[in-house]
């Protein structure tokens, strides 16, 4: 079974080269595919990951979706309310829960704050993007929405950080106990 360190060495040979046209997508989409257990594995590794990359010559950025839920979820007009009941019933999170996946799926704020990180690196010479933190998403909604919005806006190899399991060649299992979604277009390598 391959390590991490190998899943990485293939993924960055992989950017490398580039996206074939298929019928599925060109865009540089990657995802690394990691099992949910290895999550904090995979943030250990991330900074030396970054280091490797820079000495490659590639300009890094990140973009973390646990970062971008904290600061939604601080802003909400409703985060008054969203405490008040969770101070009320602390264990009862799912109508709270489910009043953060409306914000964060109306508004599309996920969505909006990755497309202008992408249009800021439109023109970055050697950029990557980092994608970090997907389980943040978690109970709210799932990546593969956010990507296939943005289709035709990934102007730099943007990689995924993923804990979940792989099933083929498309298919993904968010955190491993989601349904198969077979929707993804991107590369996927480990899982």
């Amino acid at each position: 079974m391959p390590s991490m360190k190998d899943d990485f060495n293939e993924l960055l040979e992989r950017v490398r080269r580039g996206r074939e046209l298929s019928h599925a997508s060109f865009e540089p989409v990657y995802y690394l595919v990691f099992a949910p257990k290895l999550i904090l594995d995979v943030k250990r590794q991330l900074p030396a990951w970054e280091a490797r990359l820079r000495n490659e010559g590639w300009e890094v950025h990140t973009f973390s979706i646990a970062e971008a839920v904290l600061d939604i979820v601080r802003s909400a007009p409703l985060r008054k309310l969203w405490l008040r009941a969770d101070s009320r019933q602390p264990l009862a999170w799912e109508k709270a829960n489910a009043s953060i996946a409306n914000r964060l799926e109306q508004e599309k704020d996920i969505e909006r704050r990755l497309a202008a990180k992408l249009e800021e690196l439109k023109d970055a010479n050697n950029g990557i993007l980092l994608v970090t933190d997907l389980e943040a998403l978690h109970p709210y909604m799932r990546i593969g929405a956010i990507e296939g919005a943005l289709s035709e806006k990934f102007y730099v190899p943007t990689v995924f950080f993923y804990p979940g399991k792989r099933a083929g060649k498309s298919t993904l299992s968010f955190l491993g106990f989601y349904p198969d979604d077979g929707n993804y277009r991107s590369c996927h390598v480990g899982g």
